[in-house]
């Protein structure tokens, strides 16, 4: 305690945004969304001596919601506190992961991460061909014309391929006006090339305007702060995976129960890590 309060070392929070975000965590895959940053976001912007805070991001993307809601509140408490805000890409830092990464006031990549995907997906399957080969009947019934949109029993409609173009059109343009808000002068390209969907190298978005330099959490403390300057990680250490799938554990879960925990929440644990692997191999990773 005495050596803290002597410690006059310039001090920088470093939170690790990791993983895909979606409106709810895995037990696999953890996740980002507000509700679960909203607490670490505090007590980085919250710390005493406070010279910056550093966000080591690696995201593949996910929830647009999401994306905007946790690049808003990071901007809210900058703004609040006065201080420096730098985005330091480890791996990736696309789609919703840029997003976010755009709520810096400066980012930096390593040479080799990926960043950019500045655009909006929608995927599904169709199975309408599937049902009579089986000898199944859908019975479906709405109250409302655009109830049953997209749906994936019946063939696509123009109409309805229409609408969804609308949706992620506007989506889109969200996206473009909260990058062109934040890096507003600093892109060096133009926007057709930029909010297309690629994604580059962290060397070649540095060119592109992107990002503003190639560096690391560390080595961009000591040049903005010194030699001196302090990285104090915020955010607790993740538990260990069989606590995160069977969360009473640690609250003395009979062992008889286990295997029957186990099968509840495997099924959910395996599709967010299917879905979180499919996030990341969107882009070669």
């Amino acid at each position: 305690m005495v050596f803290s309060l002597l410690d006059s070392r310039p001090r920088v929070a470093l939170l690790r945004l990791q993983g895909v975000i979606a409106a709810r965590s895995g037990p696999l895959s953890g996740g980002l969304n507000l509700a679960g940053l909203a607490p670490s976001l505090e007590r980085a912007f919250g710390m005493r001596r406070l010279a910056g805070v550093f966000l080591a991001v690696n995201s593949p993307g996910g929830s647009p919601v999401q994306s905007s809601l946790i690049a808003g509140r990071i901007r809210q408490l900058a703004d609040r506190r006065k201080v420096p805000v730098v985005a330091c890409v480890e791996d990736a830092a696309a789609s919703g992961g840029y997003w976010i990464a755009c709520a810096a006031d400066e980012i930096v990549a390593d040479p080799a991460s990926i960043l950019g995907s500045i655009g909006v997906i929608s995927a599904s399957f169709g199975f309408q061909e599937a049902l009579p080969r089986l000898g199944i009947e859908r019975r479906l019934r709405t109250a409302g014309t655009e109830k049953s949109f997209l749906d994936p029993f019946r063939p696509q409609a123009p109409e309805d391929l229409a609408r969804l173009d609308a949706l992620l059109g506007e989506l889109h343009a969200e996206f473009k006006d909260w990058v062109r808000q934040r890096r507003g002068v600093r892109l060096r390209a133009p926007e057709a090339e930029v909010f297309d969907g690629r994604f580059w190298t962290g060397r070649r978005a540095v060119a592109l305007g992107l990002a503003d330099r190639l560096g690391d959490a560390d080595s961009e403390a000591k040049r903005r702060f010194g030699a001196k300057a302090r990285l104090v990680p915020v955010g607790g250490r993740r538990r260990p995976l069989m606590a995160r799938l069977l969360p009473g554990m640690a609250a003395g879960r009979e062992p008889a129960a286990l295997p029957a925990a186990m099968a509840a929440v495997l099924p959910a644990a395996l599709a967010d890590m299917l879905e979180e692997r499919a996030a990341w191999s969107r882009l070669g990773l």
